[in-house]
């Protein structure tokens, strides 16, 4: 049974009454469940007093009185009841799981009723669920079974009890009685119609009645009638009478709330709310006026004046004072009142013609570039370029920078430094994770709560047109629904354009042409094509194992050491610790892993400190084991190659370069090619060509004929968890296949890099200068590199061309001559 909402109670057509401390208040199935059960506690002396009552008949109802409200067989109601006959009948009634009969009480202003104050028919009730409040009265939900009439009361009880009998419906299903049913579910439809805020829950409830009783009670019980009427309605058994009864009765009330919103639509035609409103204030401003106290107008005359001394340009004030003779006839109890305020506060706020002075010393941006950051020697000199062409031509339009490279080495700072190196204000937009086209160029005004993109947002919050503005996180921008943020870029960083860029807020051309704007990405290839096209790419290798030695010597050991509350007299790291840390625990392409490891080894220093065991602590390598674990990383070059077979690649991932191990083996089959390492199409297409390859020169090696038609060749990748792919591995697969078939093992500190073709050449590939920091940080000795690549010799770092030896190769025969060891007197590869 589902029934209206608390908020329908008060209205002409449905209503309960309940102005007496036992009064019943509706609430509906869901409402219902909502209370919670609570068993009640009793003292042990009112147990003990409960004890002495007589037992009390199975045909004996516990009756409980209320006022001014009928409850209705099938119908669910909460009940309020705090009376002491009344508590103490519903406390026996909970104790023994009992029904209970409420009844109408005759005068609601009699406190304590006996039989002769309640009328004689009631409604059978169960109990759903009860609470216990604090002052003792009962909150009880309870559903309405079936009508009894009182026979006799039973004497010697503190709350009143009567024998009853179960009354019956009177009638049956006739076609008159049908037709008033349906007659019924109409006006109650119609009445329900006629309530501004009518439950869709009731009147499902009335369409899903199939009992012409049921719905007779249901409606009785919610409709706006008295108690009286209520309760003679209970009193009629016969179903016909009954839904005559409450025909007239709903009718009678539709017809009131007819008449009642035919006053109220007369009421609101002659006196319109908003031009009630507005009447009001035009009042109250001329009031204002005549007492010299015009408070809007001083607030428009603020705004006016904060216009003039914007500066804007003429269409974006023109724009402006628009707006502001809008908002001066709008009343501020509008919505758009406060929309239009907020957009004139935005173009007040924002730096028209505010810019900060720009002192561009080379010298000193050379030494605040030194001071920040360790190596990079290239791209600190075309930092410098920068800045110097800038200050010889302040109004040429500069070339947008965009710092590529592995996570940890210092993009972000960079564009800090530059920023402190020239005096302007940096400001920073992390565009990772953006996919709404709206976050660049912002929401359109006719939304709710539209705001402008990021880069106004940040243009404001720098307070200038010309600051550092950092864009970061390029590579992360994703496509979506709403459009792809990275086209938003294009008209940012085009120079040539950026100074008209319309945010789609403001409505009006904002100069961006000033700003400073510096990209950083990780990976360059997930940077569209276009908008990689408007930037100049500076290529940011990762650290060498010297160069992280000198950064932490530098900074990393002292930002950890403020960073814990330690000075430097207080703890300190051995060079050979530092060492050991970069070598042995981290292997990265930056230093943000390394600056966690010195961190932890600080941390440690600070305990023993705090503790009071030391007032100094001085960590040295023989610490590390016990502070940080064994070493994570090992030189596994050496025992990867000490069998044929296993071969030692160079590979480029996003955070830099890495070793990889190329391993084959030979195992009994018809001749197939197995690759396993997660290998992508063009890795697999390398391995192809290298085994062909291996098998054209099958007489130069030494092969038999017919090595491989019983045998299948494996070539596997570690480790297989990580995705791999490109071309470069070719002269690797080559290796590792030449040194399984001829049996003879490859020198474990030579690492290769490579693409192959089936005539044996050896051809270029890219990312030389991070592929070899990696083979110098991994202990190779010898680097075996495309003849065509001895272009990017100039770009491999200084400490790594001193620790490294270079071959270059033209061929596949130059790879065998250098890789392999030597063939042993005798030596004969057999099927």
């Amino acid at each position: 049974m589902t029934d209206p909402r608390d908020e329908n109670r008060d209205d002409p057509l449905f209503a309960i009454d309940s102005d007496a401390p036992d009064s019943v208040r509706y609430a509906d199935d869901e409402e219902a469940n909502t209370v919670e059960a609570e068993e009640s506690s009793q003292s042990a002396e009112t147990a003990d007093s409960k004890s002495l009552l007589p037992a009390i008949p199975e045909d004996v109802l516990i009756l409980v009185s209320v006022r001014n409200t009928v409850l209705f067989p099938g119908v669910i109601l909460p009940v309020v009841v705090g009376r002491e006959r009344s508590l103490a009948g519903l406390d026996e009634a909970i104790r023994n799981r009992r029904r209970i009969g409420l009844v109408l009480q005759k005068d609601p202003e009699t406190e304590n009723p006996g039989p002769g104050d309640l009328y004689r028919y009631g409604t059978l009730a169960s109990i759903l669920r009860y609470v216990k409040t604090d002052d003792g009265s009962y909150h009880i939900i309870c559903q309405g079974e079936q009508r009894f009439r009182t026979l006799e009361y039973l004497e010697g009880f503190p709350f009143l009890l009567s024998r009853v009998d179960l009354l019956k419906d009177k009638g049956t299903i006739t076609t008159d009685i049908e037709a008033r049913e349906h007659r019924l579910k109409s006006l109650a439809f119609e009445g329900l119609e006629l309530l501004p805020q009518a439950p869709a829950e009731f009147s499902n409830a009335i369409q899903n009645m199939t009992s012409p009783s049921g719905l007779a009670d249901m409606v009785a019980s919610f409709i706006d009638i008295k108690p009286v009427e209520k309760q003679e309605l209970l009193e009629t058994l016969d179903i016909q009478e009954r839904l005559d009864k409450v025909i007239d009765y709903l009718s009678h009330r539709i017809e009131v709330l007819k008449l009642s919103n035919k006053i109220d639509e007369q009421t609101r035609e002659a006196m319109d709310e908003r031009q009630r409103e507005f009447v009001l204030r035009e009042q109250m401003r001329t009031i204002q006026k005549e007492l010299g106290e015009e408070d809007d107008n001083a607030e428009i005359e603020e705004l006016r004046q904060a216009i003039d001394d914007a500066g804007m340009p003429e269409e974006a004030d023109a724009q402006a004072r628009k707006e502001l003779k809008r908002l001066e006839k709008m009343p501020e109890a509008s919505g758009e009142y406060s929309m239009l305020r907020t957009y004139l506060d935005t173009l007040i706020a924002l730096p028209w013609s505010k810019y900060s002075d720009e002192t561009i010393d080379i010298e000193a941006a050379r030494r605040i570039l030194d001071e920040d950051h360790y190596g990079l020697e290239k791209v600190k000199k075309r930092i410098l370029e920068y800045l110097a062409v800038r200050k010889l031509n302040p109004e040429g339009r500069s070339p947008i920078l965009c710092f590529v490279g592995p996570p940890g080495v210092g993009k972000t700072s960079l564009g800090q430094s530059i920023a402190r190196a020239v005096g302007l204000e940096f400001v920073r937009a992390s565009l990772g994770g953006v996919h709404d086209e709206a976050e660049i160029r912002g929401h359109r005004r006719t939304y709710i709560g539209a705001m402008p993109g990021k880069i106004i947002q940040s243009i404001r919050k720098a307070g200038s047109r010309n600051p550092v503005f950092m864009l970061d996180e390029m590579d992360k921008l994703g496509a979506s629904f709403q459009g792809d943020p990275s086209s938003a870029l294009l008209e940012v960083l085009d120079p040539e354009q950026n100074s008209t860029y319309e945010d789609n807020y403001l409505g009006v051309d904002f100069d961006l042409s000033k700003v400073m704007f510096v990209g950083t990405a990780n990976v360059l290839d997930n940077i569209p094509g276009p908008l990689r096209d408007r930037m100049e790419i500076i290529q940011l290798p990762g650290y060498t194992p010297e160069e992280k030695f000198e950064i932490a010597k530098r900074y990393l050991i002292d930002r950890q050491l403020k960073q814990n509350g330690l000075i430097a007299e207080q703890a300190s790291i051995s060079d050979d610790a530092l060492t050991h840390l970069i070598s042995d625990y981290t292997r990265e392409a930056g230093c943000r892993n390394l600056e966690r490891e010195i961190g932890a080894v600080l941390r440690n220093a600070a305990v023993t400190i705090a503790e009071g065991n030391a007032e100094q602590v001085a960590i040295d390598t023989s610490d590390l084991k016990e502070i940080l674990g064994a070493p994570k990383f090992e030189n596994e070059v050496a025992m990867r190659t000490c069998m044929p077979g296993v071969a030692t690649g160079l590979a480029w991932t996003p955070t830099g370069g890495d070793i990889l191990f190329i391993e084959a083996s030979r195992v009994p089959g018809k001749g197939n090619l197995i690759l396993t390492g997660q290998l992508g199409e063009v890795m697999k297409e390398s391995a192809q060509a290298a085994l062909s390859l291996v098998k054209t020169r099958s007489l130069q090696l030494g092969i038999e004929t017919g090595y491989f038609d019983n045998s299948d060749i494996h070539v596997h990748v570690p480790a297989g968890a990580i995705p791999k792919d490109g071309p470069s591995a070719g002269v690797a697969m080559f290796t590792a296949l030449a040194s399984l078939v001829t049996g003879r093992t490859i020198r474990h500190d030579v690492a290769m890099t490579g693409e192959i073709s089936l005539r044996g050449l050896v051809l270029p590939v890219g990312g030389i200068k991070e592929k070899m920091v990696a083979a110098a940080r991994a202990g190779i000795k010898t680097v075996l590199l495309p003849k065509r690549n001895e272009r990017d010799y100039d770009d491999i770092p200084e400490s790594a061309r001193k620790q490294l030896e270079f071959v270059w190769m033209e061929n596949v025969d130059d790879v065998i001559e250098h890789a392999l060891t030597p063939t042993e007197a005798g030596q004969q590869v057999s099927a």
